[in-house]
């Protein structure tokens, strides 16, 4: 990048405001001796991707002292989070969940967590969410959470998987993993991290000889079904989605918390431009055969233009994806 256009960018960036990711991570009781020691290593391993990230960070459960009502801490913390922005917010949960047929909830040292309340305590807040529970019986949450701009992943696909999950374990290494790299774009995304962990939790099973008790799900397109890792094919869903959605994926693997120095440079409102014009044309070729020819290429041409310019104003390297470049007639 020249250096006029290194200096441009930095104006845009200087003239918004300072805004960025902001990782909350909520570690639950430990319940049985031994739980605690391995979830306070999760929660580091997120600290330091924050970090490197240079993002906000915020860790609820793991304070010594007088006893805490950490549901009412995550609460307030929630409520004091900037509510508008284009970066994302990472709620991360780390220890142990239940289930009773009709509620889901969230094991914390004091009150649980029901995914009711988290569900209400997140409305005001308009910006990108991404919303992992790595615990037990954590699959309900994904009905109550979904929606627009969110990703919602549970480390199991209901609330009958109530044995202690290993996947926030795996999760946790794989956020800062380059192995981890599907499409090999220099960052991680939260996709592939996703895709990376659910792996590695099978390959864990198997080498144990042991049925497999948790099965790790993606929700980002708001319908609340979620999709196995194994629906995926590298960073690309092999089924569609019900009801004419978007497959699950796509907005997952948009957001990366360790970013490249290329997406560093860019300012986030220009990011959060980018990612929705990708969105766009991807929706748009899943019209494809809804819509007249001549309609379906204008818009097309449309999209890659704006797409094009914002590329060329800021000199950043397009993704590189084939899947958004223009199509020939």
């Amino acid at each position: 990048m020249s250096c006029w256009l290194l200096c441009l960018a930095g104006i845009c960036a200087a003239e918004e405001p300072a805004s960025r990711q902001l990782v909350m991570v909520v570690v639950g009781a430990q319940g049985e001796p031994g739980y605690g020691e391995q979830f306070g290593q999760w929660a580091q391993r997120w600290r330091a991707a924050a970090e490197q990230a240079h993002a906000e960070y915020f860790e609820i459960g793991t304070s010594s002292g007088e006893p805490t009502d950490d549901r009412d801490v995550l609460r307030m913390r929630l409520a004091a989070a900037e509510p508008a922005s284009v970066e994302p917010l990472w709620l991360v949960f780390v220890g142990h969940g239940t289930y009773d047929g009709r509620t889901a909830k969230f094991n914390l040292r004091g009150p649980d967590l029901s995914s009711a309340d988290l569900k209400t305590w997140l409305q005001p807040l308009d910006r990108p969410l991404a919303v992992i529970n790595c615990a037990s019986a954590s699959g309900p949450f994904i009905n109550q959470l979904t929606g627009p701009r969110r990703i919602i992943v549970t480390a199991t696909k209901s609330g009958d998987e109530h044995n202690y999950a290993r996947f926030g374990e795996y999760l946790s290494q794989a956020i800062t993993a380059p192995s981890a790299d599907l499409d090999q774009d220099g960052q991680t995304s939260l996709l592939e991290a996703f895709v990376s962990a659910s792996a590695q939790v099978q390959s864990f099973y198997e080498q144990e000889g042991r049925l497999a008790s948790e099965h790790a799900l993606l929700d980002d397109n708001g319908d609340g079904l979620g999709t196995p890792a194994a629906w995926f094919r590298g960073v690309r869903a092999t089924r569609a989605a019900q009801g004419g959605s978007l497959p699950d994926g796509l907005l997952a693997n948009q957001v990366c918390l360790i970013r490249t120095a290329a997406e560093q440079q860019l300012p986030s409102e220009t990011r959060a431009r980018r990612d929705a014009l990708e969105l766009e044309i991807v929706r748009l070729r899943e019209q494809k055969n809804q819509i007249a020819e001549d309609q379906y290429y204008r818009r097309l041409e449309s999209l890659a233009l704006e797409l094009a310019r914002l590329y060329r104003d800021l000199a950043v390297p397009a993704a590189g994806d084939p899947s958004l470049q223009p199509e020939r007639r």
